[in-house]
């Protein structure tokens, strides 16, 4: 099979097109032919040796795909040669064949295309745990989304809106402005001043929640917008860790701040299931836009994560194998 390996940790360069043999599944596991991986932050961050799930070198990338089964463990249930499914939370999707443990694998709906669920299962995930546990968003609760048009930020904010939220997004260029309003945020700001359009479209109360995958850059900015007992969700660095803070400066606002990771609310099967088989039901029926912002030959890994962090694309990332 085709793949490509992670040989230690860096800069896109670390990204190695390898041969190797087709796998089998182990117990618990199945294989899976992948039509579509998708490109995550959380690839990048694994690629960096930033992330605190650091698999041992070398490893196959990627968090997520979808594709058919092609062989499945005896000790498995529920999945049969030919079926088509998704999965996230499992190392190993930049590839021809995955194998994936059966416990992270769902079915995908009939009438959704494979590329779509592998464009939507992980980042629709997360927005759906953001926006429903790791801040229960209330009907009238006004939202930041930075990062608005990239892939989760789209999810995030539909989501959000989809829930009665008002959503004020941040991005970094016009043409993604107009893609968040299309996905229902009422106003949007630059990084440069975003605090300032929070306290005006808010008459100087503050935003409910703040939901940031940027990090250090937007920081300061994320706590001063918040309205009193608010709520800070730090979900992404993609412009570098926060630097240690006091923590008195949250006595300015009573406010909160948490750093959630999709292990731990989808880290169980069950949960799993609940939240990722409602988001593949969402994009099936039509509820739920799926934005695919560029699709890349397997081959072109590097390219693709050169392409994420320079935030030069909107929705989400493709790899074809």
């Amino acid at each position: 099979m085709h793949a490509i390996e992670v040989h230690g940790y860096g800069g896109t360069e670390v990204l190695t097109a390898v041969e190797r043999p087709d796998p089998s599944p182990g117990p618990g596991e199945i294989t899976v032919d992948v039509v579509a991986a998708g490109v995550n932050y959380m690839d990048v961050y694994q690629r960096q040796g930033l992330s605190p799930f650091r698999p041992p070198l070398p490893f196959i990338a990627g968090n997520e795909g979808a594709g058919i089964v092609r062989e499945v463990s005896a000790d498995v249930a529920g999945f049969l040669p030919g079926e088509r499914v998704a999965w996230t939370g499992a190392l190993g999707g930049y590839a021809t064949t995955a194998v994936v443990p059966a416990a992270r694998a769902l079915p995908v709906p009939a009438d959704l295309e494979l590329e779509t669920a592998a464009a939507v299962l992980l980042q629709g995930t997360t927005a759906q745990y953001l926006s429903a546990s790791a801040y229960a968003v209330k009907p009238g609760d006004v939202a930041v989304v930075h990062a608005a048009a990239g892939g989760v930020g789209l999810l995030l904010t539909q989501m959000i809106t989809n829930r009665g939220g008002v959503v004020i997004a941040t991005t970094s260029a016009p043409e993604k402005s107009d893609l968040a309003r299309a996905a229902g945020a009422v106003a949007t700001a630059g990084y440069d001043d975003f605090s300032s359009v929070v306290r005006r479209e808010t008459r100087d109360r503050g935003a409910d929640v703040v939901y940031d995958s940027v990090g250090r850059v937007t920081f300061d900015q994320s706590l001063a917008s918040l309205a009193p007992r608010g709520t800070l969700v730090l979900f992404g660095t993609s412009s570098g860790p926060v630097p240690p803070f006091d923590l008195q400066r949250l006595a300015a606002t009573s406010a909160f701040i948490t750093r959630p990771t999709l292990a731990h609310y989808a880290g169980t099967r069950q949960e799993l299931v609940e939240r990722g088989s409602e988001v593949l039901a969402s994009a099936a029926n039509g509820s739920l836009t799926v934005r695919i912002g560029g699709r890349y030959d397997l081959a072109d890994a590097a390219r693709a994560h050169a392409d994420l962090e320079a935030r030069r694309t909107s929705g989400k990332l493709l790899l074809v194998p």
